[in-house]
């Protein structure tokens, strides 16, 4: 059993716990994630690892209730626990497998919108600490709707804040950001990391590309065993078939096929979809999940 140590609501049915979890803490990375069950009977629901403390050997997630199991886990308190807590799974961040003095060398710009700011955390927190200044959008709706912001803001060289009705910060979306950014003020980066909604990430590449930055994103589709068994989470990155629990989450932005992605999410949800899919993809479909009949 995995205890919460600590739970905190964040904003818009969104929630922070601190979980006991010291195998996965020992040796989980910025960029990776985990999967939660809240008891024998639980969904399997992945999650990016939004911070960790190997000394008090705790993970710490972050979570918007979307659905039955998201609301019973929202209903578990300090000193309740989780079944299981697996991880840590997929790769870890590109960024920090790079020799320091070449990652020092980079101009990076961090665009994370809605839940996407907790898997953004990690990674700045880990530039951060290792001497390298990165710059960081933050989006949402309204002033509301933003998390994490002050502790994002003790870790970035620089934090811009975006609504997109204005209430805080700069009027607009994360990409009318970058384009102030970039064509009023001068900035130039090498690299942009986007997290966030699919569609969100989708307009970020479409501009960054135009823009000729390289863009990492971190794709978020449905997950059923984390293990790429199932072929929930199947993509099309360039001409290759990716799976994002054991390939990713992170790809080329500029190289992810977004729509077929998003077309994907929504025909796995249903049993004709799933049987649809199974007829398209062939033997690049997967199987195991229970689903697949494979």
């Amino acid at each position: 059993m995995y205890k919460i140590v600590k739970k905190e609501y964040l904003a818009n049915n969104i929630w922070l716990m601190d979980v006991e979890a010291p195998r996965v803490a020992k040796s989980c990375q910025p960029g990776q994630f985990v999967i939660v069950k809240t008891d024998e009977k639980g969904e399997r629901i992945p999650l990016t690892v939004c911070d960790y403390d190997r000394e008090k050997g705790t993970v710490t997630i972050v979570f918007q209730t979307v659905g039955a199991s998201t609301e019973l886990m929202k209903d578990l308190g300090v000193g309740d626990s989780f079944q299981d807590f697996v991880g840590p799974l997929g790769c870890a961040s590109e960024l920090i497998e790079m020799p320091e003095e070449e990652l020092k060398k980079e101009r990076i710009l961090f665009v994370c919108g809605g839940v996407g700011t907790a898997p953004v955390y990690p990674q700045v927190k880990w530039m951060h600490e290792h001497g390298v200044d990165v710059d960081v959008i933050i989006g949402a709706r309204t002033k509301d709707l933003m998390i994490l912001e002050n502790e994002m803001r003790a870790v970035a060289g620089n934090l811009y804040v975006a609504t997109d009705d204005g209430s805080y910060g700069f009027k607009g979306n994360g990409c009318d950001q970058i384009n102030d950014l970039v064509n009023n003020q001068g900035k130039t980066y090498t690299r942009v990391v986007a997290i966030g909604p699919m569609i969100m990430m989708k307009f970020v590449a479409q501009l960054t590309k135009e823009l000729h930055i390289p863009t990492i994103v971190s794709m978020n589709p449905i997950m059923v065993d984390g293990t790429g068994m199932c072929g929930a989470c199947r993509l099309q990155v360039g001409d290759e078939i990716k799976f994002a629990c054991v390939d990713g989450p992170e790809f080329d932005g500029h190289l992810v096929d977004f729509d077929q992605a998003m077309l994907r999410q929504r025909m796995y949800k249903t049993e004709e979809g799933r049987a649809m899919l199974r007829l398209q993809e062939g033997d690049t479909h997967h199987g195991g999940c229970g689903n697949c009949e494979g």
